[in-house]
């Protein structure tokens, strides 16, 4: 769920403005799932730039104020959203903290690192959520530490049907400040692409998981 609709806007059409957005329709990304796809969204360019890195993380913080006033820390998801994560803790003057997908191999062997106290209130910052498995495995290695997880905030999301069933049975809420459909608007706003490859967009969200490149 977009936390507004002009925020979803102007959040795209900053991601834009750095070239965040990648297009590769012959040469398709493959996702950590095996999906491919002939767009990625790379929010942590986001980082070189401090007026979009300023933006996203206010709009963050003041969702969180609006929406979890009882938020006790900020838990950040490894690796793209440690720093924006750092940030909106800052932000927010709260404690922060990170966790892996899956727990490091070697040395201490943590999933999370940094102080996260049994029964604090927790809010979980993701950069990107495309089907939503790896973050929903940090969700799940939150609670079993012990804490309460509020909820989640990101970004941006895909918006796949598939994400949205994930985060229902994990019976975890999803804020963004953008998604896919305010993306796409954005493009054809901005008419940086043609329509074949607009429409070829739009085909693909409707079944990425069978898209191959042509």
């Amino acid at each position: 769920m977009i936390i507004d609709a002009r925020t979803a806007r102007d959040t795209a059409a900053r991601l834009m403005q750095i070239k965040a957005i990648k297009m590769q329709a012959d040469q398709p990304f493959t996702w950590a799932s095996g999906w491919q796809s002939p767009i990625y969204c790379d929010n942590r360019i986001s980082l070189s730039y401090p007026q979009t890195r300023s933006f996203l993380k206010n709009k963050l913080a003041d969702a969180v104020r609006d929406l979890y006033p009882n938020a006790e820390s900020i838990v950040g998801v490894a690796t793209g959203a440690i720093a924006i994560g750092t940030l909106v803790a800052e932000a927010l003057n709260l404690p922060f903290a990170y966790a892996r997908p899956e727990a490091k191999k070697h040395g201490r062997k943590n999933q999370i690192e940094g102080y996260l106290e049994a029964g604090t209130k927790v809010l979980v910052i993701e950069d990107l959520i495309s089907t939503g498995g790896s973050s929903l495995k940090v969700v799940e290695a939150v609670r079993n530490h012990g804490a309460e997880v509020l909820g989640m905030m990101a970004l941006f999301t895909y918006a796949f049907p598939l994400a949205e069933e994930n985060f229902r049975k994990a019976q975890c809420q999803l804020h963004t400040l953008s998604d896919y459909p305010h993306l796409l608007e954005q493009l054809e706003e901005s008419r940086e692409f043609d329509q074949e490859t607009l429409k070829l967009l739009s085909t693909w969200r409707e079944n990425p998981a069978e898209w191959q490149a042509k």
